[in-house]
């Protein structure tokens, strides 16, 4: 990792001595989402109520200038300069991205699945479709109990995908399954959400530095 990467990890600890129990499981998620970015994988979340928000969150740091700026690929860059005026407009206006998608995000297929089928594998299913080996899951669970987030994970696994849970202290079942879980060191929900978001910005804030 690059100097400014470490500067960023190690802010995290400085500003959340909390967080220090969970030192080496940041540093393994991170690894296996640089890796996920570097071999051509894209990363997709899932989470409910609050992480449902969160899931959200990261693809927005993810697809986008998060602290820094990011210029687009040139190969882009000079094909849109062919375009003219509106070409030339874009090329002002993108940012370099991270693939990144949230499960959260289709009410049209989670809606009909859980109609159709059930609630609890909305997200296997939409990962069993949009997932590729080589991908990452990244599922938010306050409880690490939230079955479809569990589902989802089994569906990764059986697919080559790699898997990083961020959960409460205990860890719950997506401690047995995943990866890498970040279990942070609180039990009740908005408490563990509060630590969830410092973690997934410093996560998003390391690949941004690291990769543009």
């Amino acid at each position: 990792m690059k100097e400014s990467t470490v500067k960023i990890f190690e802010e995290l600890f400085e500003s959340y001595p909390v967080l220090e129990c969970v030192r080496a499981d940041v540093k393994k998620a991170y690894e296996r989402l640089e890796r996920t970015y570097l071999n051509g994988g894209k990363v997709l979340c899932c989470g409910n109520g609050g992480s449902s928000s969160d899931s959200e969150h990261i693809v927005g740091e993810l697809l986008k200038s998060f602290k820094k700026h990011r210029s687009i690929e040139k190969s882009i860059y000079d094909k849109l300069q062919e375009f003219g005026e509106s070409g030339v407009y874009l090329c002002e206006k993108l940012e370099g991205a991270l693939p990144a998608y949230s499960l959260n995000s289709q009410t049209g297929i989670m809606t009909a699945f859980a109609n159709d089928k059930s609630w609890d594998a909305t997200f296997a299913q939409q990962l069993y479709g949009l997932g590729r080996k080589g991908d990452c899951l990244i599922c938010l669970s306050t409880s690490g109990n939230s079955r479809n987030c569990v589902y989802a994970t089994l569906v990764a696994k059986a697919k080559g995908i790699s898997t990083i849970s961020l959960t409460g202290a205990t860890g719950g079942k997506l401690k047995e399954y995943s990866d890498c879980t970040i279990a942070v060191p609180q039990t009740e929900t908005y408490k563990v959400q509060e630590l969830h978001l410092p973690v997934y910005h410093c996560l998003c804030a390391m690949l941004e530095e690291e990769l543009f």
